[in-house]
């Protein structure tokens, strides 16, 4: 059985009918909006974000129909920052998939993104889910935040480590405490459970952000993203703040003109990634990735064990043993 059926187990059944939900809340009567919305569906990836939602649901108590709105929002929300992401990326593929503004240009993708967007506050609005409408505003909030803040340090590459943590909170842990949160809340689960859900997803976010950083360093061709592509956009990952920190003012001096001036030369990025390598830049960066991988564990064990917190277990691992 693979780690994705496995994790998937306990709650296959309301995945299954998730898909149906998800599916219908992406009708529309205008048929190029259609067409779009079916090859949204086609293309989906792993659904792992329904899947933290069903599964804190679970853990806390039964899945009611405000999980299943839950996880439609979530999906929903996350599906239009991907589409508005690759246009402001100018990416033309999104996991081996042409992305929708490749296809049927920019103007269109960011209206399908804002379409997108759209009906999971009109999802929650109808169904008066206004507890999951807020935890969901407060993450897309904070992901917006966290990436403009990202683009403005990038310009001065002036980011240690304290920032590169409030980053990644923000542009990719977020959304994962979003959806723990969501679940929890589904179940009319107490304040202190739902914060307590939103933080094992924030941790657990912030491993999945490490790991993704550390893909940069990495030559297996079965990784989501080209070596040297975060160096190229001047992204100040953890295991370049890392080793930058911890070199000579000389070096530093070297590495950081050619992340400003010479990014887009292989060779050059190719020295980047070397002395990344042999400053213990990686080895740091997996380092703070099992801390963090540590303290998701322990949030997991103020509950009572079930084949639902072994799923959520083997969530964390998946994530940090991802290879892409």
């Amino acid at each position: 059985m693979s780690d994705i059926k496995q994790i998937q187990a306990p709650i296959l059944e309301e995945m299954r009918l998730f898909e149906k939900k998800f599916k219908d809340s992406l009708s529309s009567n205008v048929p190029l909006l259609d067409k779009i919305m079916h090859y949204i569906i086609k293309r989906k990836g792993k659904q792992m974000r329904p899947m933290f939602v069903f599964l804190s649901a679970k853990l806390c108590g039964k899945i009611t129909e405000s999980s299943y709105i839950a996880a439609s929002l979530i999906e929903l929300l996350h599906t239009a920052t991907l589409v508005h992401d690759d246009v402001v990326d100018e990416s033309n593929f999104r996991r081996s998939f042409f992305s929708i503004n490749a296809l049927w240009k920019n103007k269109i993708a960011v209206l399908v993104g804002d379409f997108l967007l759209s009906r999971g506050l009109l999802l929650a609005i109808e169904k008066n889910e206004f507890q999951l409408l807020k935890i969901v505003s407060n993450a897309v909030k904070e992901m917006s935040e966290g990436e403009l803040l990202q683009i403005e340090k990038a310009r001065k590459l002036d980011v240690n480590q304290t920032i590169y943590f409030e980053i990644i909170r923000q542009k990719t842990a977020a959304l994962i405490a979003a959806c723990c949160a969501c679940g929890a809340s589904s179940t009319k689960q107490n304040e202190r459970i739902v914060k307590k859900l939103h933080l094992f997803g924030e941790t657990v976010g912030i491993c999945f952000q490490i790991k993704d950083d550390l893909f940069d360093y990495n030559h297996n061709p079965l990784i989501g993203k080209p070596t040297g592509i975060d160096i190229r956009e001047q992204k100040m990952t953890l295991p370049l703040i890392y080793s930058m920190n911890n070199c000579s003012a000389d070096k530093k001096k070297k590495i950081i003109n050619i992340i400003k001036n010479h990014n887009k030369d292989s060779k050059k990025v190719a020295q980047v990634i070397a002395f990344v390598k042999e400053s213990g830049g990686l080895d740091y960066a997996i380092k703070k990735m099992e801390e963090y991988h540590q303290k998701a564990l322990d949030i997991l064990e103020d509950f009572p064990e079930s084949d639902v917190k072994d799923a959520l277990k083997r969530m964390i691992d998946f994530v940090i043993r991802r290879e892409q």
